[in-house]
């Protein structure tokens, strides 16, 4: 089992930035694909973005593509999501993912959630 614990939620005014945290326990997550999801109220949740195992290969939503990076450490077992010139439409509650096998990045599906966390953009 593999739990994922996100942190580094919280308001900001658009234009500004945030940096999720995504704090891996129970497994090494090295030999996972890891990912960012978001779901707005009303809406399906989604991928925003994606890394390989060895973190040599990433994936962005069109929608957030130039805005926000995906990073991974695996020694710390940790993913980042930084996220820049944030939009009202970038609110959302976000999780990170974790899966394992052959996966497609551009196409996660995720053996482990998050509990999620709550990002909210100012106009």
């Amino acid at each position: 089992q593999v739990q994922l614990v996100e942190s580094g939620g919280g308001l900001v005014q658009a234009g500004g930035s945030l940096r999720l945290s995504c704090a891996a326990s129970g497994r090494t997550i090295s030999n996972y694909a890891m990912g960012w999801f978001r779901q707005a109220p009303g809406k399906e949740r989604e991928s925003v973005a994606a890394i390989s195992w060895s973190g040599g290969l990433t994936y962005y939503a069109d929608s957030v593509k130039g805005r926000f990076t995906i990073s991974r450490d695996n020694a710390k077992n940790s993913v980042t999501l930084q996220m820049n010139s944030l939009k009202p439409e970038d609110a959302a509650v976000y999780y990170c993912a974790a899966a394992g096998g052959i996966t497609p990045i551009r196409n996660l599906r995720p053996d482990y959630w998050g509990q999620g966390t709550q990002v909210t953009v100012s106009s």
